[in-house]
């Protein structure tokens, strides 16, 4: 309180290999419930939670810019904490920047003060990895009642014209279908080029990639993504992270009932199959029973931190699609989308501002719909929630994703005729791909993509017939267009590649393509090296030593 308090004997001992455990002795044991005030001086900023970005890093290329990623255990090298989703709390920052900068942070309010000092608040508990904080050249625009996008000065009228009136549009679905907002603001902050991920759901002020400035409106739903995590995630959180599923599994569940209002069933189903797709490629790489696999998995709490298990290393496609999966087979057991819905919705307020595992999870849903507790839903013979939880693999049970075939076959189709021996191009100009969305090309992407490689000259003229995928600007294209040239040693264009990986240091874009190049030819070996010399300073400290570990080269961490 008021008193001058007393200097505590501190130490810093091993904990893992991110992050070492701050021991600090107390005068006398305290009891349970009483309040301490504890005041430690630390210095910060050069570990791996706190990005330092030149200006060459940023887009406007004048000056530099700092962030902060937490997610999963990186706010340990931020400021001192309970680094662990199962702790929550309110938190307030003071924040002076130099002039010509501006401060923002995942915070309820906030307030500029002289001395280009800025003062946040979060009013509302949050695990440790959501406290984030920017420091750039950044300005705001608005574009809805309660949002506002910010971002570097050379892209905010992108983004302004991008985002107008679209985020308000899910914030009131989401809203509708699982409860009130509770964050007061919906901002989006659109981060430097170099940024590792598509989004990052920080409270009030979501981090996204710059990728998502399609200028078609194509990506938006990326959002919807974010958006969802306002409930999951970020009001209900998974304790451990070997149950991120808790997390992911039920945003993307949320992601697509947003989605399905929004857009419509079909598209949703569509997109819904890409990410299936994803979970295929991810499990063919890994091997279906590789212990990542699962949806719950041992990594904390207990002596594996000592082995070093990061949680970091265990990101990957199973959380989110598999997670997805199993909340479509509790949504599948109820059997009425408004009676899982209003389910959904009393799961929110019952563990609001709480961190939970899946036995609370799968608890609550026997306790609330008791009907089917008395049936033994939980242990139906190859669908036991035991099974979901701890056996790796694919998921026992698949939603229904025909109402997207509509969508989905004339893409199939158009494969089919790309991978013929002789093209039959009557039929391909027959089709019309003018009016196709973002992920119906996408899909047909993929499906030439497995179809690949395709006979001798097939992805020439593919490219030359439709410049709307070859030239396309939109990521999630680009994307598959890369991989595509990559699988068909298509030389002539593999100064796209290049490009590509220059424009974005986006991870899940970032590493596939690492992965096609080094699993291809001497060409495209020796293209991969040429690429991540040139770009390597460009990329976050992670990424750049997942790339590392994929090209072999003897320094990664």
């Amino acid at each position: 309180g008021d008193a001058a308090g007393q200097a505590l004997p501190v130490e810093s001992r091993p904990f893992a290999s991110y992050g070492s455990a701050l021991h600090i002795a107390l005068p006398q044991a305290p009891r349970a419930g009483q309040l301490l005030t504890l005041l430690i001086d630390y210095e910060a900023g050069e570990g791996p939670g706190v990005c330092w970005l030149s200006p060459e890093q940023t887009a406007g290329k004048q000056k530099p810019y700092m962030y902060t990623q937490g997610q999963a255990v990186l706010n340990r090298s931020f400021f001192p904490c309970f680094d662990t989703p199962s702790a929550k709390f309110t938190y307030s920052a003071t924040v002076k920047v130099p002039e010509g900068f501006t401060a923002v942070m995942s915070a309820t309010s906030w307030e500029k003060q002289k001395d280009n000092t800025f003062v946040f608040k979060m009013s509302q508990p949050i695990p440790s990895y959501l406290i984030a904080l920017v420091v750039g050249d950044i300005v705001s625009a608005d574009v809805g009642p309660r949002s506002r996008v910010w971002a570097e000065p050379c892209l905010i009228e992108a983004a302004k014209k991008e985002y107008d009136g679209v985020i308000e549009e899910f914030l009131v679905v989401g809203e509708k279908l699982f409860g009130p907002y509770v964050w007061g603001r919906y901002d989006i902050l659109f981060m430097p080029p170099s940024f590792p991920f598509g989004g990052m759901e920080n409270p009030c002020l979501t981090f996204v990639t710059p990728c998502l400035l399609a200028g078609d409106r194509s990506l938006v739903d990326v959002i919807i993504h974010e958006i969802s995590h306002s409930w999951f995630g970020n009001l209900v959180t998974n304790a451990t992270w070997g149950e991120f599923w808790l997390n992911e599994g039920f945003t993307m569940y949320a992601q697509r009932r947003i989605s399905t209002e929004v857009y419509g069933l079909p598209y949703t189903c569509l997109e819904a199959a890409t990410g299936r797709a994803l979970l295929r490629q991810h499990m063919d790489a890994t091997g279906e029973d590789h212990p990542l696999n699962k949806l719950r998995v041992v990594i904390e709490p207990g002596f594996c931190l000592f082995l070093g298990i990061n949680p970091d290393d265990t990101y990957n496609e199973t959380p989110y699609e598999k997670g997805y999966c199993f909340v479509s087979y509790l949504a599948h057991l109820v059997g009425n989308q408004s009676k899982f819905d209003a389910f959904l919705q009393a799961y929110v307020n019952r563990f609001k501002f709480q961190s939970i595992t899946a036995d609370d999870t799968l608890g609550f849903f026997l306790e609330y719909f008791p009907e089917l507790k008395e049936k033994g839903v939980d242990s139906i013979p190859g669908f036991e929630f035991d099974r979901w939880l701890n056996t790796p693999g694919w998921p026992p049970y698949l939603p229904d994703l025909s109402p997207g075939q509509q969508l989905m076959r004339p893409a199939d189709e158009l494969a089919e005729l790309w991978a013929a021996d002789g093209l039959n191009m009557e039929a391909i100009e027959a089709v019309d791909i003018t009016g196709w969305r973002t992920y119906q090309l996408v899909y047909f992407l993929d499906q030439v993509l497995q179809k690949s490689p395709l006979p001798e000259g097939n992805v020439k003229r593919l490219s030359k017939m439709y410049p709307k995928i070859s030239k396309a600007q939109n990521a999630e294209l680009r994307l598959r267009w890369c991989q595509i040239v990559l699988k068909n040693n298509l030389e002539a264009e593999y100064s796209k590649v290049k490009d590509f990986l220059q424009s974005q240091g986006k991870q899940k874009y970032t590493l596939p393509l690492y992965r096609a190049m080094w699993g291809g030819s001497e060409a495209t070996r020796a293209l991969a090296m040429e690429i991540f010399s040139a770009t390597a300073p460009q990329l976050h400290v992670n990424v750049q030593n997942y790339v590392k570990k994929i090209l072999g080269l003897g320094d990664a961490e």
